[in-house]
């Protein structure tokens, strides 16, 4: 696919508003009417990586605040709440600097007031809208964990957990809903294509799903794909659509490759002209299929809208030296597919990519090792160079040898905040005070109390419902508990958070006071975890209602826990080791690709499927551009296959990476390790040697 607007390389950057003239294009786009603000239309923004795609968007708003659109009649969407922060504060120091400029006063208006992730939008909308379509506003959101624990109580109730043949486990039956519902696809396809294991379950998940849609209507439970299913169904009702539609004059999306199929009919359903549409992102970058974004969405926005939408192309990349990039360009050139939007650099650069051939994961190691000591001699810190690879578990030798040659480390992952038994605790009491209805809370809590286990609880339960769900009646049930001393507290904590008796400000605190006891009864190391709870209170003060934070906290969760953190004694200074998909969006100096042959890139899953391999080589292509100055991809010749004792162990050999082919391999410097390649001097001497040898053997006849 070729690019509707031919990029027009221009290497100077325009100073009066920092952006060259690609930026100044984009962030520009449309008709300035006076009184009126922006008028334009659709607009794609093809954004190759390090083109400063966040600093153009940031740009463009501030461009339509500043010729009279009002700032909260702009809608902006990210997929992370720490990029929607970095593009408000950016767009204020912008429209603040233009003001100056200008000789005006700044004003508190230029503040965005609809920006953040889809889901956050979509929570915040449905709230509003909820009486238009018989919704309670006061829904609890659901996080993944909830979702699968739901499923799991669901698929032992209906007895799925005590069949003959293996049933999905929760976390997959969690996955194959997600997938369906994200995908708008049907549930035979997705399993056949995605989940084929699983595929003679499918009248039995269709069953577990329907169960699972009843139960979270009844609990008054939205889960993360209810969020934009039920955006995207609220968007399809003309009164309604009108009535959001007219709310906002334009909508920017970011990272808009990585939407799915129900993201992209929101935007469509809302906005069909495209007027005020803006969406930035990169094919080249779409790599989460699995999640079930659909390249296609970027790659067909144009067509969406008559006339077509006008795309402007960024290509100036700031990060990488011209040589990488020659790299990356060689690769995407050889997509079936996309935009193949050319980079340049202004940064010349003489080294090539190094292709390394190594003989085994052992060699590979012991090369990577080498070069990052050597570049830290030469003053590159180990923070500033990283180890990339295709799957998590790639990296286990490499892992090994650094712990051997004390080389501090950090693994990209862990344990999210939420996913800690003891906050999720914590949280249940809240929510659970908050929406009595929702059993998955009141469940988790109640099995916490002594000589409660399950038959009680749901006793319990029922008892609540029966009752209207009035926390406060639960003081009426007859039980050898009720005696014990967390209970009546339980019960009052309950009521009193529920009905707002105590400020939002202290109801936390109280959770954490009544929970303190059980805590300490349950878990080891109590008091690292009770910091983490006393965190969560600290945190709630951030947030003017119960409900925000109960949101806000389920939809953009902190990532680890006190007591599986990073150990404080550790160096400053440690390498990153990190999955290509966990890298997106990040840059170091020196970068290592390991494993570049057939089967992990691409991988072996994908060998037989044109779009997945596709993907792969996109996969393969943000790896490369993660470099700013050294990329080092690594071929390993062999791989040994640890086998039971008794047989000892056997090897397989690397194929080459279909994706290094002879046009790429130009933009390579390849080099065997250990360098074993002859000097002239030493071919010259090898002559020498080998005509005395001639003549000797030859003497022995004469």
């Amino acid at each position: 696919m070729q690019l509707l607007s031919t990029p027009k390389p221009d290497r100077q950057v325009r100073e009066k508003h920092a952006l060259n003239e690609q930026q100044h294009q984009a962030a520009t786009y449309g008709q300035v009417e006076a009184g009126k603000g922006v008028q334009s239309g659709p607009l794609l923004i093809i954004a190759g990586a390090g083109t400063g795609k966040t600093n153009t968007l940031a740009h463009r708003a501030a461009h339509l605040i500043l010729n009279g659109t009002s700032p909260d009649r702009v809608l902006l969407m990210t997929f992370s709440r720490r990029a929607a922060q970095e593009l408000a504060e950016r767009t204020r120091r912008i429209v603040a600097a233009k003001l100056k400029e200008r000789g005006e006063e700044e004003c508190a208006a230029a503040d965005l007031s609809w920006i953040g992730t889809f889901h956050s939008v979509a929570n915040r909308l449905l709230r509003s809208q909820a009486k238009s379509i018989g919704l309670d506003p006061d829904f609890t959101i659901m996080d993944r964990g909830d979702a699968a624990d739901m499923l799991d109580l669901l698929r032992h109730k209906l007895g799925y957990s005590r069949t003959e043949k293996r049933f999905p486990h929760k976390g997959t039956c969690v996955d194959i809903y997600s997938r369906v519902v994200n995908a708008q696809a049907d549930l035979a396809d997705v399993l056949q294509q995605d989940f084929p294991w699983c595929a003679d379950w499918e009248t039995e998940l269709k069953s577990l799903f329907r169960a699972y849609v009843e139960e979270k209507q009844k609990q008054l439970c939205l889960d993360y794909d209810d969020l934009l299913l039920y955006w995207f169904h609220l968007a399809g009702e003309p009164a309604i659509a009108n009535r959001i539609r007219e709310t906002f004059d334009h909508i920017l999306v970011d990272e808009y490759q990585d939407t799915n199929v129900l993201q992209a009919g929101i935007l469509t359903r809302l906005f069909p002209d495209g007027r005020g549409l803006t969406v930035v992102g990169d094919d080249a970058q779409s790599i989460y299929s699995f999640r079930s974004a659909n390249v296609e969405n970027i790659l067909g926005f144009p067509q969406l809208f008559s006339p077509p939408a006008q795309v402007i192309p960024l290509s100036k990349n700031y990060r990488s030296t011209q040589p990488i990039l020659d790299l990356s360009n060689a690769l995407l050139k050889e997509a079936s597919t996309g935009y193949k939007n050319q980079l340049f650099s202004d940064k010349a650069g003489k080294q090539k990519p190094w292709l390394v051939t190594v003989e085994d994961q052992e060699s590979q190691s012991k090369y990577i090792i080498e070069k990052i000591l050597a570049a830290r001699e030469e003053g590159v810190t180990l923070k500033r160079q990283a180890v990339l690879f295709r799957s998590s578990h790639h990296s286990s030798d490499l892992e090994i040898n650094l712990r051997r040659h004390n080389i501090p480390y950090v693994k990209h992952g862990g344990l999210k905040f939420l996913d800690a038994a003891h906050v999720k605790d914590a949280l249940s009491i809240l929510r659970w005070a908050d929406n009595p209805r929702h059993r998955l809370s009141g469940f988790r809590i109640l099995k916490l109390l002594p000589g409660v286990g399950p038959a009680i609880a749901e006793k319990i339960l029922d008892f609540l419902e029966l009752n209207h769900f009035d926390p406060a009646s639960l003081t009426n049930f007859k039980s050898r508990i009720t005696a014990e001393k967390p209970w009546p507290a339980l019960i009052k904590l309950l009521a009193d958070v529920h009905h707002n008796r105590i400020p939002w400000q202290e109801q936390m605190k109280a959770v954490n006071f009544w929970y303190r006891d059980i805590l300490e009864e349950h878990y080891d190391n109590h008091l690292v975890r009770n910091g983490d709870v006393e965190q969560l209170a600290m945190i709630a003060l951030q947030y003017p209602s119960r409900e925000r934070f109960l949101s806000e906290l389920t939809l953009d969760p902190p990532n680890k826990t006190g007591d599986h953190g990073n150990d404080s004694r550790k160096d400053d200074d440690y390498l990153i080791l990190s999955t290509v998909h966990s890298a997106k969006g990040q840059e170091w100096r020196n970068v290592y690709i390991l494993n570049v042959v057939d089967g992990n890139f691409p991988n072996e899953y994908a060998t037989n499927n044109d779009a997945a391999l596709e993907e792969e080589r996109r996969l393969l292509n943000v790896a490369i551009t993660r470099a700013q100055r050294e990329l080092h991809l690594m071929q390993p010749l062999r791989f040994w296959i640890p086998e039971q004792q008794r047989y000892g162990g056997k090897h397989v050999y690397g194929a080459k990476s279909r994706f290094l082919t002879k046009a790429l391999c130009t933009a390579l410097e390849e080099i065997p390790y250990p360098d074993t390649r002859l000097t002239e001097q030493d071919i010259a001497k090898g002559e020498e040697v080998l005509a005395d040898i001639k003549g000797k053997v030859l003497g022995m006849w004469e």
